[in-house]
């Protein structure tokens, strides 16, 4: 997601088109303009860039920019699964009842990220955690990179052998081309429909990290693989089974072009309900919210929450078929391509509600407003947490609700209405 909203004041035609140029070189991409105001995407090199120590760059008041100086704590594979892992032991340390366990030493209510070592560091942990289940399926991917790059499944020791260079100990030792990776444990139960697995890609939009303050996108959608899912070992190497990255399955012989292999997320819930019940089905999207917020909460002391920022993340949630959902990564700049008619209808009511969101009713931007915009402008978003609010209200300190449900400003269900009311979290 690439944004940069700036003042800027048009002498002539041809300088206009001279600065456009200059700005699509540099990794900006215009998506809104009134007389005074124009818009840009900026990518997440180019934010670097923007707060290098080294260029001097500093933005003023009127600027704002798309995506928090250190987005990547999130973002990255391996930081994202570290931050959650710190989050857990300093609740712990504290003794808050979310960290709570069972007798099998799993957390109850913050097991949502798949069991994950990072390599080359984590290789002896990682061995000694795949011989307690040798029979165990594994994927691999690389910390820095997207659309299903460089990415495989393992179910052998041997077949990550050529990365460890003394066999002898079983010590890993990383040549220095090699790129970090992550690995997980593979969710081999996934939820099938029409035999086929899916992932959910649900937009998150997150205005300031203290106090967090976040929303959720009502129009996210299901990805589906082309070809029906099987866990048996002779299709691991068969991307089109097992990766729902629509970047992977337009290749596929199978892909339609028309619906692109997706569902809305409403068509999902009325799926779901049908076959599972509204109730189960309420259960499942509840966790899944809960699973975001806590998500947002493990990075929010480490994010550099600077004044000018906010980010519109991209999550992918896979669910099971005893119906848990997992999270499986947060993408930075989740694609504003579109594939579909719908595709399009959709990206382009995302970019105009996260615009109203960030500069409401496109006044010129003041990083020093309180980030809090009225209920009208807000379009397919609704609040999904507010700190502030939930710190007045008590929730945080008394935990009233269990993980797994929402509550209304004032503590009262979100889903007696049928619709999603304005949330706090713990």
């Amino acid at each position: 997601f690439r944004i940069m909203a700036g003042k800027v004041k048009w002498v002539t035609d041809i300088e206009k088109s001279v600065l456009i140029n200059n700005f699509e070189k540099r990794g900006w991409i215009q998506v809104a303009e009134n007389e005074d105001w124009n818009f840009y995407w900026m990518s997440v090199q180019t934010i670097r860039n923007v707060f290098s120590v080294e260029t001097g760059y500093r933005l003023s008041d009127d600027q704002i920019v798309n995506h928090f100086p250190n987005h990547y704590e999130l973002t990255r594979k391996d930081l994202m699964v570290k931050n959650i892992k710190r989050y857990r032991k300093e609740l712990e340390k504290e003794g808050s009842p979310l960290a709570e366990k069972d007798e099998n030493g799993k957390y109850i209510y913050l097991d949502f990220v798949p069991v994950t070592f990072m390599l080359p560091a984590d290789y002896n942990l990682f061995v000694e955690e795949f011989r307690k289940n040798p029979s165990s399926t594994w994927i691999m991917k690389p910390c820095g990179k997207a659309q299903g790059k460089g990415i495989f499944l393992i179910n052998k020791l041997s077949q990550i052998k050529k990365w460890s260079r003394d066999s002898k100990t079983s010590s890993f030792v990383s040549q220095s081309s090699k790129e970090a990776y992550v690995i997980s444990l593979y969710i081999n139960n996934p939820l099938l429909i029409g035999g086929k697995k899916f992932d959910l890609r649900l937009y998150v939009l997150v205005s300031t990290y203290r106090p967090l303050r976040c929303y959720m996108y009502k129009l996210g959608f299901c990805r589906f693989c082309t070809v029906k899912y099987t866990p048996s070992t002779s299709e691991l190497d068969n991307m089109f089974v097992h990766l729902t990255n629509v970047a992977i399955q337009k290749h596929g012989d199978d892909y339609n072009h028309i619906h692109g292999g997706k569902w809305t997320v409403s068509n999902l819930r009325l799926y779901l309900e049908s076959t599972r019940g509204k109730e189960v089905t309420n259960k499942l999207f509840d966790e899944i919210h809960w699973i975001i917020v806590q998500s947002l909460k493990a990075v929010a002391p480490v994010m550099n929450n600077d004044k000018h920022c906010f980010e519109c993340y991209g999550y992918d949630i896979i669910i099971d078929d005893k119906l848990k959902p997992w999270l499986i990564e947060v993408n930075a700049s989740p694609s504003l391509t579109s594939s579909t008619a719908n595709d399009r209808i959709l990206k382009y009511n995302l970019i105009n509600d996260t615009l109203n969101i960030a500069v409401p009713n496109g006044e010129i931007p003041d990083c020093k407003w309180n980030k809090s915009p009225p209920k009208e402008v807000l379009g397919n978003y609704e609040v999904l947490y507010d700190e502030e609010m939930a710190q007045s209200d008590g929730t945080d300190r008394d935990l009233r609700g269990r993980p797994g449900q929402s509550t209304g400003a004032k503590g009262s269900r979100a889903r007696d209405s049928g619709k999603p009311a304005l949330t706090t979290w713990k």
